[in-house]
């Protein structure tokens, strides 16, 4: 089976150290620079930057304006060679910004497969986001964030430094987060706080319907008690503790 070829546009800029796998596509007035990966089938549409050392996967789209694998926003970085690593899948719209780590973190930012970020969307240092994310336009992720899998966000939703979005989270429009969020909750507000569970995204996952009913009985229990949290979260346990999703909900709140 022949190779698919590379496409780079004429008025396209590839660095000679970037390496490029079969099938990609740079399209017109894109900039691809030194210690860049792409992998086979990944599309740059037009007038998007990759800047290295970064890695990005297969069959991934970068939509006008969008820059990917740039220095972080950190007073604290010097310069050091710090990395990107991009899975599959992903849908990059525009004016998408994504940042290496920093020396003093982890010095990778990690972003996962089969996520779409949409216009606007920034993913800052040594963040890690998950697979299958919809972040929509403007979304705006601090450094150190992690965002597990399958987590939706609403339109200019902004995540503090450090925090944890818990899987199939549904952050609505404007939250504003600064604290880590539970799995499979709804939060919504400036400052965020869990307004219930997140039905619709646990039924489109596939959770079993008895694991639903369980999860919403947990969060009446544990948000709508008058009893502080921790007490709650102790009749939560004797009751409901062997569903494994509200045994998951209840480890992430400690």
């Amino acid at each position: 089976m022949t190779a698919r070829p590379v496409l780079i546009h004429e008025t396209a800029f590839v660095d000679p150290s970037a390496e490029l796998g079969p099938g990609v596509s740079i399209g017109p007035l894109s900039y691809v620079g030194a210690g860049v990966r792409v992998g086979e089938g990944t599309q740059v549409v037009a007038q998007a930057t990759l800047l290295g050392p970064a890695t990005i996967g297969r069959n991934n789209r970068v939509f006008p304006h969008a820059t990917i694998g740039a220095a972080p926003q950190d007073r604290s970085y010097g310069g050091e060679p710090t990395e990107l690593v991009v899975g599959d899948d992903n849908v990059f719209r525009e004016s998408v910004t994504v940042h290496r780590g920093t020396a003093r973190g982890s010095g990778v930012t990690r972003v996962g497969s089969g996520g779409l970020y949409m216009v606007g969307t920034h993913v800052a240092h040594d963040c890690v986001v998950g697979d299958a994310v919809t972040f929509a336009n403007y979304t705006s992720l601090g450094g150190h964030v992690r965002v597990q899998d399958r987590v939706v966000t609403g339109g200019h939703v902004a995540v503090a430094p450090f925090c944890v979005v818990g899987e199939l989270a549904f952050a609505a429009g404007g939250a504003m987060i600064e604290r880590d969020v539970p799995p499979y909750v709804i939060v919504a507000g400036d400052r965020a706080r869990v307004r219930g569970i997140n039905d619709v995204g646990l039924s489109r996952a596939g959770v079993p319907e008895a694991s639903r009913a369980a999860l919403a009985r947990a969060y009446r229990q544990l948000w709508r008690s008058k009893e502080p949290l921790s007490v709650s979260a102790r009749a939560v346990m004797l009751e409901l503790g062997a569903d494994a999703y509200v045994s998951r909900l209840l480890a992430a709140l400690g």
